[in-house]
């Protein structure tokens, strides 16, 4: 016997794996699929088509075609409308909500890294949280990149940085917005960090004068020259927001590209 209407909790959490799911692996026979579909009582299919459905309500999905069903519940737009209003709070309010299916420790649950974190208190908790919340944008990224740089293709998650377009310390509304995000290995990361590089509106790589003034250094030319104006890998969900890449032009590369000249 089929279930009653989903639950708000329920939804969160199945936003919560959309989020962390490659586009192209939301089916019933994904292992995380599974997994949660056990933790809420609910089947593996019906958990892939609420997954997919929030694709829906993406506008950018939408215009490349990719999206889900073309009906659905009110309650699911509530919940996307709901997330991509204060990121910062609902992302980390879905991992509690999911450890507590799990019936867990966030910390366990959400699989973080626990070194140097404080036995107790307040400390413990402010750590905790920030690990959560990083963890949740760097799988949201890497999902939505299919787990692969952007700029190389590389695909080795060692590698991979979730880096931010607008940078954390600048925009804490967006820390954790995965349209704030792109999925880049750890060179090229370092050097989008440093304006060196920079992605235009139209999704383009550009170099700065100050890396172009080194075009016979061999490295050089192997990492960074060949990548000059072409497209970047683009992502199945989660496109980065064109405000965001203008920002990082004007005011983090724009900046080191007049000290190159």
């Amino acid at each position: 016997m089929a279930k009653d209407n989903w639950t708000q909790d329920e939804l969160i959490v199945a936003f919560n794996l959309y989020c962390k799911t490659p586009f192209g692996k939301i089916t019933s026979k994904n292992p995380e699929i599974i997994n949660l579909a056990k933790i809420i009582g609910r089947t593996p299919s019906a958990v892939a088509l609420k997954l997919v459905n929030f694709a829906r309500f993406d506008p950018e999905l939408q215009k490349r075609n990719i999206a889900g069903m073309s009906h659905g519940s009110k309650s699911e737009e509530k919940i996307w409308n709901e997330f991509h209003g204060n990121w910062e709070a609902l992302a980390f309010e879905s991992e509690l909500l999911l450890a507590r299916f799990k019936d867990e420790p966030i910390e366990i649950s959400a699989n973080i890294n626990l070194d140097n974190i404080p036995n107790e208190g307040k400390e413990r908790e402010a750590t905790i949280k920030a690990r959560v919340n990083q963890n949740f944008f760097r799988s949201a990224i890497l999902a939505s990149y299919d787990n692969k740089c952007c700029i190389t293709g590389i695909s080795i998650p060692e590698l991979l940085i979730a880096s931010h377009i607008v940078p954390w310390s600048k925009d804490e509304r967006n820390r954790l917005n995965p349209h704030n995000g792109l999925c880049l290995n750890l060179l090229h990361d370092k050097a989008f960090d440093r304006g060196l590089i920079t992605i235009t509106e139209d999704y383009k790589i550009k170099l700065s004068s100050a890396i172009i003034d080194y075009k016979n250094d061999e490295a050089i030319e192997k990492f960074f020259l060949p990548y000059e104006n072409h497209s970047i890998l683009m992502p199945k969900k989660f496109l980065p927001d064109k405000m965001f890449l203008r920002y990082h032009y004007e005011n983090v590369f724009l900046k080191i590209d007049d000290m190159g000249k």
